[in-house]
């Protein structure tokens, strides 16, 4: 697994013990080093010498140690006081400088694509991130889905603590996978590395396009019932965020034989229901089962990623939304004529997730009941079942020399009134003002 990984790497970090000087270890790590990456640049890191002094020559003495590795100058510091990093950083700079202008980059094109292409937002890198509480099998996913023993994995909870960055391609598409460390309830997490794991792991869901989130189909078994409350809280944060979800039920693997038959069968039957019932928001969230120890599900977990990115990314034309509004209004059954929303323009504003304005004439509102029935047509007849899809309301009121003007209808103290509604809850932003 370490040659694997090395040899995608640009750059390394050989770590020794400034204290206890070389250890035969220590020789046989640089030999190993030399003969199966010889192409990688490696820097020798003597880590706690904050113990050595450079005035009675110990510090110099260990430095000379370490340079016989035949890495060249070593680099002297202390991760628990910080003495030494500059030295580092000015080490690692060569080899952070272009990732970090390709990433400034990919941000620069992902700020435009909303108001871009309708494709351009899927050429950019998918950002994936694997989410699921501890000990469901997200790292053994996540070397499924490459392929590869990338992380490591095994029966202990909490063997993640860190968030692991991995970058590779499925079918042509650069994909950034991320394997967060397992999501706990605040009310169980512990002080230290714990409660930072799970800190790193919301923020990477926040940065994520889609969200797969992992659950455990033994537990669901067991517990009859699909999700816990951590699952969804994650869930919901995801929907709220508006990123693509999807749901991945793992250990499908241990349901298997004749005594588990109707087991299985009921918890491929339950899951969707309840993330529904959960999640009523969104509809038509995916869900995959997959046995990631055995390797299976890898394809359906991809094409069920993608398809749910892709969806996140679409941009529908104007021209195209206003004659789709105009069918859906006409085959709706008002109670009567006057009773039908006065929509003047239907447009999409943004994409990732798509959102919609609906301009009005004067100062009528749609009902929370007429949002859902616009965002229900919305996704069966474009096909944006998955994902978050939000409308906003903008008023259209005329001024004194008889113009539209679109404004926010302000109410008479000046306060804006914002509500947020959605498909089934409250998602869909909905923005309104009442001019005063």
């Amino acid at each position: 697994m370490t040659a694997d990984v090395l040899a995608k790497a640009q750059f390394a970090l050989f770590l020794i013990d400034a204290r206890d000087g070389l250890q035969p270890m220590d020789l046989d790590v640089g030999k190993w080093l030399r003969r199966h990456v010889p192409g990688i640049k490696t820097t020798v890191v003597m880590n706690k010498a904050e113990l050595l002094d450079d005035i009675n020559g110990s510090l110099a003495a260990a430095a000379g140690e370490a340079y016989t590795l035949g890495f060249g100058d070593p680099i002297a510091l202390s991760a628990e006081t910080g003495l030494g990093m500059t030295e580092l950083y000015e080490a690692l700079r060569p080899s952070l400088e272009d990732y970090v202008l390709q990433v400034a980059k990919d941000e620069d094109i992902l700020g435009n694509c909303s108001s871009g292409d309708e494709d351009i937002g899927s050429k950019l890198p998918l950002q994936l991130a694997i989410v699921g509480r501890p000990n469901v099998g997200k790292s053994t996913l996540l070397n499924a889905l490459l392929q590869e023993n990338r992380v490591l994995v095994g029966p202990e909870a909490g063997l993640t603590r860190d968030s692991i960055r991995v970058h590779f391609q499925y079918e042509g598409r650069d994909i950034y996978l991320v394997d967060t460390a397992g999501w706990l309830e605040r009310t169980k997490q512990d002080k230290g590395p714990s409660s930072l794991s799970i800190v790193q792991s919301r923020k990477h869901l926040m940065r994520a396009h889609v969200v797969a989130l992992v659950l455990d189909a033994e537990e669901i078994a067991r517990a009859r019932r699909s999700l816990k409350h951590a699952e969804v809280v994650i869930a919901r944060r995801a929907v709220e965020e508006g990123r693509g979800l999807v749901v991945v039920v793992n250990k499908m693997d241990l349901l298997k034989g004749r005594q588990n038959s109707k087991i299985y069968e009921s918890v491929i039957n339950a899951v969707p229901e309840e993330i529904q019932t959960v999640i009523p928001q969104v509809t038509g969230i995916p869900v995959v089962f997959v046995s990631a120890l055995e390797g299976k599900g890898r394809v359906a977990v991809m094409c069920q990623v993608v398809d749910t990115y892709e969806k996140w990314c679409r941009r529908l034309p104007t021209a195209r939304l206003n004659r789709w509004l105009r069918k859906v209004m006409s085959r709706h059954s008002w109670k009567d004529q006057s009773a039908q929303p006065k929509i003047k323009y239907f447009t999409q504003v943004k994409a990732r997730p798509p959102t919609f304005v609906a301009f009005m004439s004067g100062k009528v509102q749609l009902s929370d009941t007429e949002l859902r029935f616009l965002t229900k047509s919305l996704k069966d007849d474009f096909d944006l079942g998955g994902i978050p899809v939000r409308i906003m309301q903008r008023n259209v009121l005329r001024n004194s020399q008889g113009k539209n003007v679109a404004t926010k209808i302000t109410r008479s103290a000046g306060r804006t009134n914002e509500r947020m509604v959605s498909d089934k809850r409250s998602l869909v932003a909905l923005e309104n003002t009442v001019s005063a």
